[in-house]
């Protein structure tokens, strides 16, 4: 059925040019899609204008999404859902791949923390200190790396400004409340500018208790399957051990001048968090990091700018059984990276660059199930586009040599090393037949080198419940990926809809093996580290019904300068359908296997309305059952959540205050994360409500 729900939305969307369709909004003018940005691609070009499929959150739809966790703030995107290891820890799921398949970058460099390591380790800064998330959908290899074969996470947060500030001083200063786990939290803004100096400072901190569930925190299933012993009590109403305290500061400035500019920044980010998998333990976590950044404007002839940035970074955190320490992992790593674009030789322009990055990583204590591991990565990358007519060809190619080394140590053997030459490319073309449509073809060839865990871990990891074992005579993880995309950005019907084959000749996966080991509290099944044949396919529909259109359209303006958004010039109500639905099939074609923790269908529903000053919305979000499961993995039940908000901007002067109220699962259904390793015994949470401000100045 949920096949059949996608077709229709998908054959919606192509019909979305329709004269039925239009005579819904009955509005004199046209309504048009924001010319928006993705810094994530090589060349700035509008998301309508990329070869593959990207989303953008910011400004109000940013401030209503956010969640403690990046993965939860992103869960409402089409094609992304969450790795969800409770409330406090969880990574953004691509169209089926997680982990070390999707890149996240602060302002398009690396994080270097751990959380691709792991599913209960948190990603290394916090949702609320970003004005921006780019979100680029399918294999984005060519300019980020072959760890970037799913997609891509650009968190762009402003802290070393790239253009002048006229101000002295502006800024914005936040709070919220949420009720469904006491969460308590608010941050800062400050920034201004002096001639072509420029500074940034900002903070954040967030509180919460544990989270309040609807019923049992384990499935019905597993309390038939495992049953606790007498004398135990089940957990209900409240997930034990999902608390949270983050906290963070930073502070970064820059010289503007007309040829350029440079920047550094300098944050320092702090979180203590219960690990739901165990009751009694807990992860400190901490990042001090510097960011460098800058550019030349038309240095050479030639040449039209020269970018560079370097990230460094000193992450480590501590894994604690009650009040003692057991296991302490620490990364220290570097990403630099110099992108060079030229000018237009003849219709063809592009850029060419290089990148560097290493970590030094190791994991010590009782659990800890991987050996230090030194890792590197030389890359080159070229990018170039062709543009004639209707028709605009954009075409990628990048080399990497990749080198993994691990330390001897007692339970790893000797320290071995591994090193790769990889290839990748990518052909897409955008073809616009008439203003306001587009047709984008992308097909890419990509080359995975295998990260340190699966080439040598060798021990119990209790995120996964498993014993893992690496393969250190791995090979490259090589995929073919074809991604079609249909967009409409004017007129009384917008959207974009999107199709895709990812097909891998050797995904590297963790399978289990049968065998059991007896650990010190419980049996872990043994799981290898192997590779296997798998395709996935699919798509994603987002589609907007504009029935009340604004006369006079919003003055578009830089993204990066949140303060000077300008509202409507109108006073006419605007209100929006609209619609969203995803899908994700995969197999391991070697025996036709479902592949372990892969999204189900999922389809919403929302009417947006706006007057004035006054906002309101309204969505339900259909996710249905996933009974396609793995070896030891158990089916979910389809949920449905209902969740609505309503908000207010109120001008003081020169000031302006954006008050809003939300609320969440409104039905109290319970709702488990198919894609999560606790979705068996951790839900979402149950109903509850959300009220915040922002004070802008």
């Amino acid at each position: 059925m949920h096949r059949h729900i996608l077709s229709v939305s998908i054959a919606s969307l192509i019909s979305f040019g329709l004269p039925q369709f239009t005579a819904l909004a009955q509005a004199p003018a046209r309504v048009s899609l924001e010319e928006t940005v993705v810094s994530a691609m090589p060349l700035e070009r509008p998301a309508f204008e990329q070869a593959q499929a990207t989303s953008t959150l910011s400004g109000d739809r940013l401030r209503l999404s956010l969640a403690p966790t990046l993965g939860e703030t992103l869960s409402g995107t089409p094609g992304v859902t969450s790795s969800y290891f409770g409330p406090a820890a969880s990574r953004p799921v691509i169209r089926g791949l997680d982990g070390d398949r999707v890149r996240i970058l602060q302002n398009g460099n690396n994080t270097i923390d751990a959380s691709a390591t792991s599913a209960d380790h948190a990603v290394s800064f916090s949702p609320a200190s970003l004005q921006r998330i780019e979100v680029v959908r399918g294999p984005a290899t060519l300019l980020y790396g072959p760890n970037a074969v799913g997609g891509v996470i650009n968190a762009v947060d402003g802290r070393i400004p790239d253009k002048r500030i006229a101000e002295s001083v502006r800024g914005s200063l936040s709070g919220q409340y949420g009720s469904i786990n006491t969460e308590r939290g608010g941050n800062f803004t400050l920034e201004g500018g002096l001639g072509g100096f420029a500074w940034h400072l900002e903070g954040y901190k967030t509180a919460t208790d544990n989270l309040r569930i609807p019923g049992y925190a384990r499935s019905e299933r597993l309390r038939k399957i495992e049953p606790l012993e007498e004398g135990e009590s089940e957990p209900r109403n409240v997930l034990p051990n999902s608390n949270l305290r983050v906290e963070g500061l930073a502070g970064g400035g820059s010289y503007i001048w007309d040829g350029g500019y440079f920047g550094l920044a300098y944050s320092g980010f702090n979180t203590n968090y219960g690990v739901v998998a165990e009751p009694t333990v807990t992860i400190d976590m901490e990042q001090r990091r510097w960011d460098f950044r800058g550019a030349f404007n038309a240095p050479l002839p030639g040449i039209r700018s020269v970018r560079y940035s370097l990230g460094i970074s000193d992450y480590s955190h501590t894994e604690f059984e009650g009040s003692e320490a057991a296991t302490k992992f620490d990364n220290t790593g570097y990403d630099g990276r110099l992108e060079v674009t030229h000018e237009k030789l003849g219709l063809l322009e592009g850029v060419f660059g290089y990148q560097t990055q290493g970590s030094d990583f190791s994991a010590l204590g009782e659990e800890a199930f991987l050996p230090p591991t030194e890792s590197a990565m030389n890359s080159a990358f070229l990018f170039e586009e062709l543009a004639w007519s209707a028709y605009r060809l954009q075409l990628g190619l990048r080399y990497d040599h990749a080198s993994v080394e691990s330390s001897s140590q007692p339970g790893f053997g000797p320290g071995q090393t591994r090193q790769f030459n990889n290839v990748s490319g990518s052909l897409g073309v955008i073809y616009t037949p008439v203003v306001g449509y587009a047709l984008a073809l992308n097909g890419s060839l990509t080359q995975r080198a295998p990260t340190y865990q699966e080439l040598f871990a060798n021990g119990p990891h209790i995120a996964t419940n498993a014993f893992e074992i690496g393969d250190t005579a791995l090979d490259s993880e090589k995929s073919f990926n074809l991604d079609l995309s249909l967009r409409k950005k004017t007129g009384a019907v917008t959207g974009s809809v999107s199709v895709f084959y990812n097909h891998f000749s050797d995904l590297i996966g963790l399978f289990p093996n049968g065998a059991v080991v007896e650990g010190e509290e419980d049996a872990l099944p043994v799981y290898n580290y192997r590779s296997t044949r798998a395709d996935f396919f699919g798509g994603e529909a987002e589609v907007t019904f504009h029935l009340m259109a604004p006369a006079i359209e919003p003055t578009a303006v830089d993204g990066k300068d949140a303060k000077k958004i300008a509202a409507p010039t109108t006073i006419n109500p605007t209100l929006d359908l609209e619609l969203k639905a995803d899908y994700v099939h995969a197999a391991d074609t070697s025996g036709n296997d479902p592949l372990p923790r892969i999204p189900p269908f999922r389809g919403t529903a929302g009417l947006r309305f706006g007057y004035g000053n006054f906002n309101a919305a309204i969505e339900g979000q259909y996710v249905a059952r996933q009974n396609r499961t793995a070896d030891f993995e158990l089916p979910t039940d389809s949920y449905f959540l209902l969740n609505a908000s309503v908000g207010y901007r109120v001008h003081m002067g020169a000031t302006e205050a954006n008050l809003y109220l939300k609320g969440m699962n409104l039905t109290d259904a319970e709702a488990r994360v198919h894609t999560s390793f606790l979705k068996d015994i951790a839900p979402l949470g149950g109903r509850g409500v959300m009220c915040g401000v922002q004070w802008t100045f």
